[in-house]
């Protein structure tokens, strides 16, 4: 069952790598027929190798870099300032990225306290317009630990968040490049279907896990928005990834209700060391059941290239390890 579960998954992914594709063609074929037609081959050829002119974008991390190119299809030039695996937090910019955001035509930022440094990133560039991705989210306050009160900041791991994120995205490319407001209406329109249908994937995944397990053990709380909108409880060693982690107490605490509620598995995230949680499985005896991902994506030959994908791994991950699933 579980193959075959994997395997409907990977159609699922495969479907949106092709749906993809499809958008960056349509993009091209919208933008081709708003100058009157077709071109022919070797002028095609001729505005591909002139792509240089495109509007530069930048995002603070890979996830919204995925998000914003799936918008922008092939109109806009898209990158992350954060290396795929980076730990966005406490990132600490080099020359090479203030030299490359001063080149771009917009940047991309999540907010809410997610990017620490980037304030002081922003403010070392001249005139270049920034975004903040998370207006118009609502959020959850972080209940403990020294940000405590503040917003939790990764609200894209709410399907329902990141179609605010992508229509956030959209307005952005319409004011910069208006020209092709076509094109970045209809990514974004195709690319919110996709996710509203990854929403209903992850309620009929999650809620094959019986209420008594419904407890989501990881490293850092990064996952209160899917937490809320798939009825799970949260369990953290820290609200937030810093660089003086796991203190005896934060461990006790979650070994203790690990214990209590007799949870089977517990995880970790891509981006910090899983040698605490580790210790944490070891001392309860439940299963260490790997590590989910939050802050970047994959390389392109891992199980999570796109944010659709990420979505669907941790998804999958979770629902196996708490109904005790072998992988």
């Amino acid at each position: 069952m579980h193959h075959a579960l994997q395997t409907h998954r990977w159609s699922i992914r495969h479907a949106y790598r092709q749906s993809r594709t499809f958008l960056v063609s349509l993009g091209l074929s919208l933008s081709l027929l708003s100058c009157g037609g077709v071109e022919p081959a070797n002028e095609m050829a001729a505005s591909v190798e002139d792509d240089n002119g495109q509007k530069k974008v930048l995002t603070t991390f890979t996830i919204l870099a995925d998000m914003a190119q799936t918008v922008a299809g092939d109109q806009l030039s898209v990158e992350s300032i954060t290396r795929i695996g980076a730990e966005i937090h406490g990132y600490e910019p080099v020359p090479s990225d203030i030299a490359k955001a001063q080149e771009a035509d917009l940047i991309l930022s999540n907010g809410m306290n997610l990017e620490r440094w980037f304030e002081q990133f922003l403010g070392n560039l001249d005139d270049v317009p920034s975004v903040v991705l998370t207006e118009g989210i609502e959020p959850i306050a972080i209940s403990q630990g020294p940000y405590g009160g503040k917003p939790n900041p990764h609200a894209w791991m709410s399907p329902q968040n990141a179609l605010i994120y992508v229509e956030n995205i959209r307005q952005a490319f319409v004011t910069l490049d208006p020209d092709n407001a076509d094109t970045y209406n209809a990514n974004a329109a195709a690319y919110s279907e996709q996710i509203q249908a990854i929403d209903t994937e992850l309620q009929n995944d999650l809620s094959a896990v019986p209420e008594a397990q419904r407890y989501l053990v990881s490293c850092e709380g990064a996952f209160s928005y899917l937490a809320r909108d798939y009825g799970l409880e949260e369990i953290y060693i820290w609200p937030i990834n810093a660089k003086q982690q796991s203190t005896p107490r934060q461990l006790k605490a979650v070994i203790d209700q690990v214990n209590a509620n007799d949870i089977p598995t517990v995880f970790c995230e891509s981006t910090v060391s899983d040698e605490s949680q580790r210790e944490i499985a070891k001392a309860t005896g439940a299963n260490f059941g790997g590590s989910l991902y939050v802050d970047s994506l994959s390389t392109a030959d891992g199980p999570v290239p796109t944010f659709l994908d990420l979505l669907e791994y941790d998804a999958t991950l979770i629902s196996d390890g708490l109904l005790n699933r072998a992988p």
